[in-house]
């Protein structure tokens, strides 16, 4: 299964996401990450969380849709609607769902106000992979409709019940 993970600029939470999932998943299980508008770089306080926390950050770089090698089966969008971002939209008949999570790039304050907002954004995406390692997977790519349904009920969570 294909998973891709799609933001704005794929520079923060799109590839926590990409490397998060990429880290737990079990065989036959891949993820991708894409922006609408790429920055062309990965935030460096991504890669620095990624590597505290003791996964893989090596290879991972903003990148556009038009980049992609392979067809998803699944898009995840992680855009945040509070801060009225534009999320992105990938055409096509793909299972979908939205996980919204703020975009700690934009955070302004302290060092440790900022690192705080990574730190929550990948402690959200964290807890939202495991719950979807958790569905009945082999059950589900069955019927798209309980899928999304489960899916979305995963992106629902709020910040307070995503504790790693």
């Amino acid at each position: 299964m294909n998973i891709l993970f799609l933001c704005t600029g794929n520079s923060c939470r799109s590839i926590l996401a990409e490397a998060i999932f990429n880290h737990l998943a079990p065989h036959g299980f891949k993820a991708a990450s894409a922006g609408s508008r790429p920055t062309g770089f990965v935030h460096p306080r991504t890669l620095e969380l990624l590597a505290d926390e003791g996964i893989c950050h090596e290879g991972y770089y903003s990148k556009s849709l038009d980049t992609l090698t392979t067809t998803p089966d699944l898009i995840i969008t992680v855009c945040a609607n509070a801060q009225a971002e534009a999320c992105p939209v990938f055409p096509g008949p793909y299972l979908r769902s939205h996980w919204g999570v703020d975009d700690p790039a934009q955070v302004e304050g302290t060092e440790t106000e900022i690192k705080a907002a990574f730190r929550s954004s990948y402690q959200i995406l964290r807890r939202r992979i495991e719950a979807f390692f958790a569905l009945p997977l082999h059950d589900l790519k069955h019927n798209p409709e309980a899928f999304r349904v489960q899916l979305d009920g995963i992106g629902s969570l709020q910040p307070d019940t995503c504790h790693a």
